[in-house]
């Protein structure tokens, strides 16, 4: 072998050393970035792990508040029915109980007028057979003073009208008159009494007004 083919030689293997070096090398950094893929894989499947765990107590949590709100809100309804029930009984109880009042006031208010009823019979009695008319004004009188007894002790009064002055709450004017002795709005005439229970007026008084 000559020594140029020597000298080809000891080159085709040196750089077929460096080729190898270099493979290795290769390899070497190959097989740590699979090693850190594989550590990424890893970490990213213990998030993915860890995430669903997470979401997981998280729905648990959802459910239970979810659960809770649920029966409160049953509770409120039950508690709703139950007032609205028992506001209708009272309303029921109310109406009954405002009838039965009336009912007893207005029994009371006929039975305080039954004896004035018994009295005008006796009168319409004593009328028919030979009484005079003195006894027969007597019998009114008594049957009117008894009548007007009845009214004050219900609480029933007069209206005051003639020479007060004209009020339209309390009076009712259907003549006009002009008359210079007479005030400005003055009642000169009652044709009608009118009565007031309190401060509730049960019938005006119908009057002339001067002025």
């Amino acid at each position: 072998m000559s020594k140029n083919e020597i000298n080809n030689e000891i080159k085709k293997d040196n750089d077929q050393g460096k080729d190898n070096e270099i493979t290795c090398e290769d390899v070497a950094e190959n097989t740590e970035n699979a090693y850190e893929t594989v550590d990424e894989a890893s970490n990213e499947a213990s998030n993915e792990s860890e995430n669903e765990a997470s979401s997981n107590e998280e729905i648990d949590s959802l459910k239970s508040q979810l659960e809770e709100k649920t029966k409160k809100c049953e509770e409120y309804f039950n508690m709703l029915q139950r007032t609205a029930a028992e506001f209708d009984n009272y309303k029921k109880r109310t109406v009954k109980e405002k009838e039965a009042i009336y009912t007893d006031a207005l029994s009371d208010a006929v039975a305080s007028f039954l004896p004035v009823v018994d009295n005008i019979e006796r009168a319409l009695q004593a009328a028919s057979g030979d009484a005079d008319v003195k006894s027969i004004r007597e019998g009114i009188e008594l049957v009117y003073r008894q009548f007007k007894d009845v009214m004050k002790k219900l609480g029933v009064e007069e209206i005051k009208a003639l020479g007060e002055k004209f009020d339209p709450n309390l009076h009712n004017a259907v003549m006009h008159v002009e008359d210079s002795e007479c005030g400005e709005n003055i009642v000169v005439e009652e044709f009608q009494k009118g009565y007031k229970l309190k401060d509730k007026v049960i019938r005006h008084s119908m009057v002339k007004v001067a002025n």
